[in-house]
């Protein structure tokens, strides 16, 4: 797949990360529809982005009707649909028993809804449209582009619910990539370490750079660019299917 003919959802797509992929692939020829529930941001990003390339749709992505009708409405905008690129996410930082009693169930189930339920639901809907479209080099139809956190795997003392969900992305990947082998479609994942994103904007200055410090080489947080720039490589890179990717500068986080 070429960035330039690329037709893409991007969840999150209004700030950080996907935005960061939005205005990668729009800079590269390719036309967007920004999913998220920031109104005044979105209207900011297709400001930036220019109107004939970008448009944004409030969307909850743990709405299974609403994300339907909203991915219908992207690909009219689009004219056509081959990719999809979930970088929707919450923290839902909370120790299990925290100071105040047990973690509430709803914590956990919210945080789960988001970051795992909501990129399923996103991918099938896409996937469900992408399985009719004309098959490209290799036979490809579309490509899936989930996002993890190297949290999957050694999350840290207060993430059970962050670290949950994302490793559901990453225990999903392979079986998704298989299944929609057969429509060529690829998926693919990113599991990035500590980027600079509004998330992490939030935290102190000392946090920061405690956070930068902790990253081998080099020592710096992640840049939103950099991980745009992996999610055109895989979009354009027909042979990657099924993997995880860190990005992380050989993080490896510690207990807490």
């Amino acid at each position: 797949m070429q960035l330039a003919s690329v037709r893409a959802v991007v969840t999150g797509g209004v700030s950080g990360l996907g935005l960061a992929v939005a205005q990668h692939l729009v800079a590269h020829g390719g036309k967007v529809a920004l999913f998220d529930v920031n109104d005044d941001k979105g209207a900011a990003a297709v400001a930036d982005l220019g109107e004939a390339n970008a448009r944004y749709f409030r969307t909850d992505v743990t709405d299974e009707a609403g994300v339907d009708a909203n991915v219908a409405a992207a690909k009219d905008f689009l004219g056509g649909l081959n990719a999809t690129i979930n970088c929707a996410g919450i923290l839902g930082s909370g120790r299990v028993l925290g100071r105040d009693g047990a973690m509430k169930l709803s914590q956990f189930q919210a945080t789960v809804m988001v970051n795992l339920v909501g990129s399923f639901n996103v991918a099938k809907a896409c996937a469900e449209r992408m399985q009719g479209n004309e098959a490209g080099s290799d036979g490809e139809r579309g490509v899936i582009v989930n996002t993890a956190s190297v949290a999957a795997y050694e999350g840290q003392i207060g993430q059970a619910a962050y670290s949950a969900s994302k490793g559901g992305v990453v225990g999903m990947t392979l079986p998704m990539a298989r299944e929609l082998a057969r429509f060529g479609i690829r998926v693919n994942t990113v599991a990035p370490g500590v980027f600079w994103t509004p998330m992490v904007d939030g935290m102190p200055d000392e946090v920061q750079q405690s956070l930068a410090a902790s990253i081998p080489f080099p020592s710096r947080l992640g840049q939103p660019k950099e991980f745009a720039d992996l999610v055109a490589y895989i979009l354009t890179n027909t042979y990657l299917n099924g993997e995880t990717i860190r990005l992380d500068g050989a993080t490896r986080l510690a207990p807490k």
